[in-house]
């Protein structure tokens, strides 16, 4: 069962990486509801946290483990440490901001919710602040 589990997650993580095609992911999420995008979101944060759990305990560290914490479990566990000044409801408004761009349209929703990561930890009160604030954070006055 712990294999399935691990295919059907690398299975997912490979299918978000396909270039020019619509992530079922992607197409499900716009068809949901404000309250099914929590719950999905959710769920998907909580899949994410019990699959590299399932791999540290099956697998060890290194290689895949590392890898699934660099590029998915990492920025989950952040979230997870957010929801306590965020709420999930905001992360949702964000992931709907950045699929409401057509350019990003086709994007995987791990993008998506990474932009939705930055802006709701971003300081500011409407998303040209956010992003005003989040740039001076990479520009960081002083630096050359």
């Amino acid at each position: 069962m712990r294999q399935i589990i691990i295919f059907l997650s690398l299975t997912f993580v490979y299918a978000q990486n396909i270039q020019g095609t619509l992530s079922p992911v992607v197409t499900y999420w716009k068809t949901l509801t404000q309250e099914e995008k929590e719950i999905f979101l959710f769920s998907y944060l909580t899949q994410v946290y019990e699959t590299h759990s399932e791999l540290k305990e099956n697998v060890g560290y290194g290689g895949i483990t590392e890898w699934y914490y660099n590029n998915r479990a990492e920025m989950v566990y952040g979230i997870f440490d957010q929801l306590e000044l965020v709420r999930i409801s905001e992360i949702v408004k964000w992931v709907d901001e950045f699929y409401s761009h057509g350019e990003y349209a086709n994007k995987p929703f791990v993008e998506a919710l990474e932009f939705a990561y930055r802006f709701a930890e971003a300081s500011g009160s409407n998303m040209w602040e956010k992003y005003e604030n989040l740039k001076f954070d990479r520009i960081k006055p002083g630096k050359e």
